[in-house]
């Protein structure tokens, strides 16, 4: 197994990773610790970033479909399970079949 990767590094891991399955980086917030990814103009967010959303920003950004939240340490291995994951909750959300988070 490898070795964890720190936070920021393992968010732009997570953020590679999206690249490499259709996802562009749409914007980044002004400490780089938020991603925020589109697979086409327009269409819904997917979110990488190091905090959760709070209930106002929530309310205020409804096009993020979902959110990959990564505050500890990761293999590189625990990041592509994690990315997995948030793909499926991206997929669910964008098909209206899912509660956006």
């Amino acid at each position: 197994m490898s070795a964890p990767l720190p936070p920021l590094a393992a968010i732009a891991h997570a953020v590679m990773l999206l690249e490499g399955r259709g996802f562009a980086v749409d914007a980044v917030n002004a400490r780089g610790d938020a991603v925020y990814l589109r697979r086409e103009p327009g269409g819904p967010c997917l979110r990488v970033a190091n905090h959760a959303r709070t209930a106002k920003q929530r309310a205020r950004n409804r096009d993020i479909a979902a959110s990959l939240v990564i505050r500890a340490p990761l293999t590189p291995e625990r990041v592509a399970e994690r990315v997995e994951a948030s793909l499926r909750d991206y997929a669910s959300a964008a098909s209206g079949s899912g509660s956006r988070k």
